[in-house]
């Protein structure tokens, strides 16, 4: 779509302006979503999904038909509980760097830094991706593609989700004025910080253990004495994450 720039009060404008930068947004993220080949296999095979649904918790399943891998069948805290685990977090941010970027090349960045100022709705929502955003890693969510069978497939799709994550912290850090994620919550960044250094060794004993688990050539009682840990170590990283779903 066409985005307008008019000269209507600002608080009408930034109304106006929203509903266009969401329909951009959700173009690119029902384009990953919905319309790239082998998508959800991805999701399912580059997080452990499968496995949470093992888990004793929440008061529904995961999935509302099981053993189905549609969009439609996976219940959203499942779907957000999976990205968070494997440090890609898109469901918080992905599309917010296009729809971005569709307007700086039209209007540049004078508006979007006059919205982030003067509209706490705005800055909130921006705020917000920023933590999802550092949150994320794209170096560890490579290493959980690596997990995917088709590995061809799983490389276009890792790079589709990568080049979204740069473009989304390209342009909020533009818009913000800022030169790393978080600058204007110093307190919150730090806090993150300090827990990384226990979090990406977790990863890495999920990883592990994941690989263990879904060896077709071991035989289910030695699947079994590893899913014990698995379990674990999800919980281990949800708590350092502070997010599920």
């Amino acid at each position: 779509p066409i985005l307008t720039d008019n000269k209507e009060n600002p608080n009408h404008q930034y109304l106006r302006i929203m509903p266009q930068l969401s329909q951009v947004g959700e173009q690119a993220y029902r384009k990953l979503t919905e319309q790239t080949p082998g998508f959800l296999d991805y999701f399912y095979e580059a997080t452990p999904v499968s496995e949470i649904a093992l888990m004793n918790i929440g008061s529904r399943p995961s999935h509302r038909k099981a053993g189905d891998r549609s969009k439609s069948s996976v219940r959203a805290i499942g779907w957000v509980f999976g990205w968070a685990q494997s440090r890609h977090t898109l469901p918080a941010w992905y599309g917010i760097g296009s729809a971005l970027q569709a307007y700086i090349q039209q209007f540049g960045l004078a508006k979007l830094r006059q919205m982030y100022q003067q509209w706490p709705y705005f800055n909130s929502l921006l705020s917000n991706t920023q933590m999802a955003l550092y949150k994320a890693d794209m170096d560890i969510a490579r290493e959980y593609a690596e997990l995917c069978q088709d590995q061809d497939n799983a490389q276009k799709v890792y790079q589709m989700i990568a080049d979204e994550y740069h473009l989304t912290v390209k342009n909020i850090l533009a818009i913000a004025q800022i030169d790393d994620l978080l600058m204007e919550s110093p307190q919150l960044r730090l806090s993150l910080q300090r827990k990384l250094p226990y979090l990406d060794p977790l990863v890495h004993i999920q990883l592990t253990l994941l690989k263990r688990y879904r060896n077709a050539n071991i035989s289910e009682e030695e699947q079994q004495i590893w899913l014990s840990p698995l379990l674990r170590s999800i919980n281990a990283i949800a708590g350092g994450m502070r997010n599920t779903g």
